[in-house]
């Protein structure tokens, strides 16, 4: 299960970091993003993204202003 998690997550991550290359995006614009390009497949929540994003500056992937 925990192999799983880790999956979803670096999966998550990914999407969020080709997102993020197009451009500097807030929150609700990487979520939107993700649906788009998705067709509406898949729906990022708050409490996937934000902690996902969180996990991302931390290891020095990304940075927020």
């Amino acid at each position: 299960m925990g192999n799983q998690i880790e999956l979803l997550q670096g999966t998550l991550d990914l999407m969020i970091l080709k997102t993020l290359a197009l451009g500097p995006m807030h929150g609700w614009g990487i979520s939107q993003r993700i649906q788009q390009v998705s067709e509406e497949v898949l729906q990022v929540g708050q409490g996937s993204l934000y902690p996902a994003l969180a996990r991302l500056e931390q290891r020095g992937w990304i940075a927020s202003e």
